[in-house]
């Protein structure tokens, strides 16, 4: 973008490729050309806490897990998101029954959600647990150096605006999609799905004994094996696909001492799903990626 001044020098004027450019045109839209994307946070790794995995078993599982991400909050910076788990499905069932629209059903899935990011921010207060909004993502940077661990909840903010649904209208953007938009959003070090199975299966491995376990596998080849059930939600395909700064998400299991603490580590435990660039096969490791100065400049005319 640049400043154009008039040719008698009193007056400043921008001019902007958009201008007069309908952004609907596909044309022009395909071969805009564009900085590449900043990662606000390269450092930061995202810890998503499932809902009904985890949260719903309470003493049962939440104590390890708190202790883990204590244990590694010197070394990692870690945002901390969460599931609705159990409370949203009841809740869904009795919208669903009433006919509710899809809009109203997810901003049930966020109150639930919320409760359990206070849940996970209180059992972290001693060791600096702070529940936060969604609007202080820009603000981590201060939570970071206070030495807190920030929690939100992992529902994206649609909420009425959530897009309606052939059928079921259950919202399909829930908290794993919204873990996956901050994310991106930031530009993580490290995207980790924490649930009760040790990763991706072929089927629902608690429902099919035969079911096979992927330890890795590529965005593209999940889409083509067209699975029943996914341990994941199914936007976050897409998503990752299309993110310019994330290139793979972890799905672990929180019920075994030291999966977390391995994921943090970057080594490979759980499932990992990975985005595929153009032309170039399988996508390396995220780089820990470094701010773009911008720069304005004026054109005499």
């Amino acid at each position: 973008m640049a400043l154009y001044r008039e040719k008698d020098g009193r007056r400043l004027h921008v001019k902007s490729r958009l201008m007069g450019e309908s952004l609907v045109g596909r044309t022009f839209m395909e071969g805009l050309q564009v900085a590449p994307q900043q990662r606000l946070f390269p450092d930061v790794n995202i810890v998503k806490i499932g809902g009904q995995s985890i949260c719903d078993r309470g003493v049962k599982a939440l104590p390890a897990i708190i202790k883990e991400i204590v244990s590694n909050k010197e070394k990692y910076k870690i945002l901390v998101t969460t599931g609705g788990g159990t409370r949203s499905r009841h809740i869904y069932s009795i919208g669903l029954e009433l006919g509710m629209p899809t809009g109203i059903i997810a901003k049930f899935g966020s109150s639930i959600s919320e409760q359990n990011a206070l849940l996970i921010a209180t059992l972290l207060a001693p060791w600096g647990g702070l529940k936060i909004g969604h609007d202080e993502v820009t603000k981590l940077s201060t939570y970071f150096d206070r030495n807190c661990i920030p929690v939100m909840h992992g529902m994206p903010p649609y909420d009425y605006f959530a897009l309606p649904v052939p059928k079921s209208r259950i919202p399909i953007h829930r908290t794993d999609v919204g873990t996956l938009i901050i994310a991106d959003l930031i530009g993580a070090r490290s995207c980790i799905f924490v649930k009760d199975e040790k990763g991706l299966y072929t089927d629902d491995p608690k429902k099919n004994k035969k079911a096979e376990f992927i330890p890795e596998i590529s965005v593209k080849d999940l889409v083509a094996r067209e699975l029943d059930d996914l341990i994941i939600e199914r936007p976050c395909l897409e998503i990752l696909q299309n993110s310019e700064v994330m290139n793979k998400v972890q799905i672990i299991n929180g019920l075994e001492k030291g999966s977390l603490t391995q994921a943090l580590q970057g080594k490979h435990v759980g499932t990992i799903i990975y985005k595929e660039q153009e032309n170039t096969g399988r996508t390396k490791k995220n780089k820990e990626g470094s701010a773009i100065t911008m720069s304005s400049f004026i054109v005499e005319t």
